[in-house]
């Protein structure tokens, strides 16, 4: 099949969320995503948030998932992966904080853990 476009890159992607100002705290705070406030306001309760030169937009709506019975290993559900540059510091933290989270099943230096809404997150070492 012949296309006469090309994709270049993931722009951004979505997480549905509960409580806005919750997942930013979350997103912002914990993990260190800054705001991007150049975003234009949608009409609902939402977040742009940076990611080197990608983006997360966070949207409070109704979440048509559910929340529980999802997969234990994040790895086996829907879910984004962000490089990182230290695994063992993120581990720690997770730790420290009680959050669940659990390791690659290949082996790399990988871990998942969940979002206050269950989102699941991959982070990489690379």
């Amino acid at each position: 099949m012949s296309r006469s476009f090309k994709i270049n890159r993931v722009s951004h992607v979505s997480f549905l969320v509960s409580d806005i100002a919750c997942a930013v705290e979350f997103y912002c705070d914990f993990l260190g995503m800054p705001l991007d406030s150049t975003r234009p306001d949608l009409g609902f309760p939402g977040a742009w948030l940076l990611v080197g030169e990608q983006a997360i937009h966070l949207l409070e709506l109704a979440n048509p998932d559910p929340v529980t019975g999802r997969p234990a290993h994040g790895g086996h559900d829907r879910h984004v992966a962000f490089v990182i540059d230290d695994v063992a510091a993120l581990r720690q933290v997770l730790q420290s904080k009680n959050i669940e989270y659990s390791c690659s099943h290949s082996g790399r230096k990988a871990l998942f853990f969940r979002d206050p809404d269950g989102n699941a997150l991959e982070f990489v070492e690379q």
